[in-house]
């Protein structure tokens, strides 16, 4: 019988060609919902999607039969990843069929907003000719200020320069070495705002860039500097940037992508003769949708027909036997590298792991992806657990591993990462709990010494080892609100330096964290969140 696979979006014709053969049974059914999309599921082994279908929990768990879930795109965000990991069901995407289209658009955006195109276009059209209500600004000699050098910021970088722009750009992860072949500068986040004549963002939203330009990153900016953002909905803060066009402070603005989408009829930003606005139109181009639907076709035959996996976001098959013994490391492992990627403060350029005890009879690459994938989550928006050795190669990083026989050491996995502000380094191990369940913790902490368990919010806190220390840290954060829910010291010596993480119930403002790191014995405090 043929494998059934099922296309439930508008996906390009041509770009499905590699799944036309008798081994399968291509079926495409647009506009399905509910139950109607439950039925035509519930035999297919194969289901491709871009963003309309939303793949639930409850829509994977009736779809018996399924194996393979590919996404024509790069966002997986209508994809319930857990849910179809949980059932053994491969999520694929196509990381990169996006790029070029979308730092075109991005460029398509910078040109019409220095020379007010759709303005212009518009008033021609209702029978005006105002030629002097429409006067422009060059390109040539302006300064083009990038937010996130990924594969789509580089482009957009070479294709501006190529205009004639002066490029500066800030990524807190890639070292200055790696853009100065490029012709591009890095500089501080507020640099770049200060300096920039036009401002394109270009990073993953996360919780840590949601909101990533408001109204104090606006204030910094030059007076007059326009804004784009072809990225992702809600990197902006789009009342802050409605406000700045208001008064002025910001001359235009040009949105491809918004908070929510689409936006409300009356959203006060459309209402701006100064913003020109697209509908998410990055990606659409005939060529790139061919092409992320033939990626994604050419992977899910290969997968079906022959078992081979590329383009997986989600961990791939391991043997089940290896998985239970492999299960809290490969946790473990990417809570230390979310724990490295919030305490490090420069580019890093070197990454290290060793494995200990009974992760030595084993092959701990899975573990070195889940660490890779934690510490540049926020780095990429491609980045998952099938790809994160090409990220970190990409950002330049070097990563090795090494397996320590015969160590009596407590702690299973040792981590270290290098940046130009030094080493930093972490350790973990699997622990069984009481209840027989195994669950992974750190153990050391730049050479400290602190069993604790990686979990929701932190702080990390280098300090001086003197009478009355922690009992201010509780003081300050009892002021502030801030429950203790768990706290872990370790010292190496009475009177020394002493390292403490510290479980709270909720997350720490900015005022709370500052109050902690001016109370003198504290030599540094970091919030975590895992």
């Amino acid at each position: 019988m043929p494998i059934k696979i099922l296309v439930s979006d508008d996906v390009s014709e041509s770009g499905l060609e590699p799944l036309r053969s008798p081994s399968f049974q291509l079926e495409k059914r647009t506009g399905l919902k509910g139950d109607d999309l439950s039925a035509a599921l519930r035999d297919a082994e194969g289901l491709i999607v871009r963003s309309e279908t939303k793949v639930t929990a409850e829509l994977i768990d009736g779809a018996k039969k399924l194996r393979v879930i590919g996404r024509a795109g790069v966002g997986v965000d209508n994809i319930d990843v857990p849910a179809a990991t949980a059932r053994g069901i491969v999520v694929m995407n196509a990381p990169d069929g996006n790029t070029i289209t979308t730092a075109e658009h991005t460029i398509a955006l910078l040109v019409a907003l220095a020379r007010r195109v759709p303005q212009a276009n518009t008033s021609l059209k209702s029978g005006k000719w105002e030629r002097k209500s429409f006067i422009g600004t060059e390109l040539q000699g302006k300064t083009l200020g990038i937010i996130g050098l990924g594969r789509i910021g580089r482009v957009v970088a070479s294709r501006a320069r190529a205009l004639g722009m002066k490029i500066v750009a800030y990524d807190p992860f890639i070292a200055p070495e790696q853009t100065r072949d490029l012709e591009i500068e890095t500089a501080s986040f507020d640099d770049v705002l200060a300096r920039a004549d036009f401002v394109t963002v270009h990073t993953p939203l996360t919780n840590e860039t949601h909101g990533l330009i408001d109204a104090k990153a606006i204030a910094g900016m030059k007076d007059g500097v326009r804004v784009i953002n072809c990225a992702r909905g809600g990197l902006i803060d789009e009342a802050a940037l409605y406000d700045a066009i208001k008064t002025g402070k910001i001359a235009g603005a040009a949105l491809d992508v918004f908070e929510k989408e689409p936006p409300p009829v009356n959203h006060p930003l459309i209402s701006l003769d100064q913003v020109i606005a697209t509908p998410h139109l990055g990606a659409s181009t005939t060529e790139a949708q061919e092409g992320v639907a033939f990626t994604v076709a050419e992977q899910m035959r290969d997968y079906l027909l022959s078992g081979a996996l590329r383009g997986a976001v989600n961990l791939p098959p391991i043997d089940q036997k290896q998985l239970s013994t492999l299960q809290p490391y490969l946790s473990l492992a990417e809570s230390l590298g979310r724990f490295h990627a919030q305490l490090a403060t420069s580019a890093i350029r070197e990454v290290r792991l060793e494995f200990a005890g009974e992760l030595v009879d084993l092959d701990a690459a899975p573990v070195t992806r889940a660490f890779l994938s934690g510490l540049l989550r926020d780095m990429s928006a491609r980045v998952n657990v099938v790809n994160s050795f090409l990220i970190a190669e990409e950002r330049g990083m070097s990563v090795t591993t090494a397996y320590v026989r015969g160590s009596n050491a407590a702690s299973a996995i040792r981590t270290s990462v290098v940046s130009a502000t030094g080493e930093q380094a972490a350790s973990g191990s699997g622990f069984t709990t009481a209840e027989g369940y195994r669950e992974g913790r750190i153990t050391k902490i730049n050479g400290f010494r602190i069993e604790a368990i990686p979990r929701g919010f932190m702080l990390v806190m280098h300090n001086r080892d003197v009478p009355g220390d922690i009992g201010r840290v509780g003081t300050i954060l009892g002021e502030h609100g801030i429950n203790i829910s768990a706290f872990h010291l370790g010292r190496r010596e009475r009177g020394g330096e002493a390292m403490a993480v510290i479980e709270v119930d909720g997350p720490l403002d900015q005022q709370t964290i500052e109050e902690m790191r001016s109370f003198s014995p504290v030599i540094s405090a970091q919030q975590i969140e895992l």
